[in-house]
């Protein structure tokens, strides 16, 4: 089967015989079950016992996004979907229980972030004025193949691609199949900088999840400039991947990295490209805004006012994929969109989603709504 796309041409591969298909998938879904069944576990395990029981008791596990445990109030199990705030007990959490989470998970980090070990999880803290944790929010993390056959044309154009959406949307888990697409199945040289351990899991050893990406640790939130220029400069990646792109140091490593061919898939604070466009911060991920004057002549000619805004280079990440859901994306050839963005015009985009069979479904030159 070929899809086309307004980029390019996707050569999906030939389905494989039915009888040798049909055992590989049983063998897939059976270690997939297995493996998110220890994954679950492991995170129950640091909870109180009786919320541990309660969510064994659950059937919702696929739909589970985080468990919330605040001192002196109810737990709550936040899910996917309608009804997604649930309590799971109607007694309040006391400092006893956070202790003991605490202790479980070991050491945060100056982010107040921890993970457990070998899997995907992450676990973060709220601290009083003391310093000492008094809540703490249990994200689920999760491996999800498939997920990538909604961008998996853009990789091979080698070109650079950045992620925006609000959080819960499911950035993380994009970065965490492409590294492993690119890795294996294209067999890139891909570096992971992972700033708080989200993309590759907890540990020294990274979660199978990447495939066989490199991961670098970062130590504290403000070195992750640092570390995407060791990653060039001692690792030869082809390709950077790099979550929660937030500061001007991490804009200015990001350029340098392009500037010397080598691919980044990136994620950014803000739900749409507009969002960027308008970030002072950001903005040079897109290729910066720099105010022109134009002259009587050619402001007549433009049809325009003499003061304008204009994009000053050629943008860092060439694709931008707004994630709305987790199911519908929208697409922008990012040169394009930021130049009728600035005159106050929409941008022509592709819309990817996902219809009720769960097939990806592509609608090309679509003004943005």
């Amino acid at each position: 089967m070929k899809l086309i796309t307004s980029y390019g041409l996707l050569q999906m591969p030939p389905p494989c015989r039915r009888c040798g298909g049909l055992l590989m998938n049983k063998l897939r879904a059976s270690s997939s079950q297995n493996a998110s069944d220890y994954d679950m576990n492991a995170l129950f395990q640091i909870l109180p016992r009786d919320l541990h029981d309660n969510l064994l008791n659950k059937s919702r596990h696929a739909q589970l996004l985080e468990v919330i445990m605040d001192l002196g109030r109810l737990p709550e199990a936040c899910y996917l979907g309608e009804s997604s705030r649930q309590y799971l007990r109607d007694t309040e959490v006391s400092m006893k229980e956070l202790e003991y989470a605490q202790n479980a998970v070991g050491e945060f980090g100056e982010d107040n972030r921890a993970g457990i070990e070998g899997t995907l999880h992450r676990i973060s803290a709220i601290r009083n004025r003391e310093g000492k944790v008094v809540g703490l929010t249990c994200r689920v993390g999760r491996a999800i193949r498939g997920h990538i056959n909604m961008v998996q044309d853009l990789l091979q154009y080698g070109k650079s691609i950045l992620f925006v959406g609000r959080p819960g949307v499911g950035k993380t888990t994009v970065m965490r199949e492409i590294a492993r697409v690119l890795s294996e199945e294209l067999q890139k040289r891909v570096v992971i900088v992972d700033t708080s351990n989200e993309i590759g899991g907890g540990g020294d050893v990274p979660h199978p999840a990447i495939g066989g990406a490199r991961r670098l640790h970062v130590s504290e939130p403000l070195m992750q400039h640092r570390v995407m220029i060791e990653a060039v400069e001692n690792h030869m990646p082809e390709v950077i991947i790099v979550d929660e792109i937030g500061t001007e140091a991490d804009v200015n490593a990001c350029r340098s990295i392009a500037e010397r061919g080598i691919m980044l898939v990136g994620t950014a604070h803000g739900e749409r490209l507009k969002n960027i466009v308008e970030n002072p911060t950001l903005c040079d991920l897109i290729g910066g805004v720099e105010t022109v004057i134009l002259g009587d002549q050619e402001a007549r000619t433009r049809k325009c006012r003499k003061t304008i805004l204009e994009r000053k280079a050629p943008p860092t990440f060439p694709f931008c994929v707004e994630m709305r859901k987790r199911h519908y994306w929208v697409t922008h050839r990012t040169d394009r969109s930021v130049d009728l963005l600035l005159q106050g015009k929409k941008p022509l985009v592709e819309v990817r989603r996902r219809d009720k069979q769960f097939k990806v479904v592509i609608e090309r030159w679509k003004m943005e709504d």
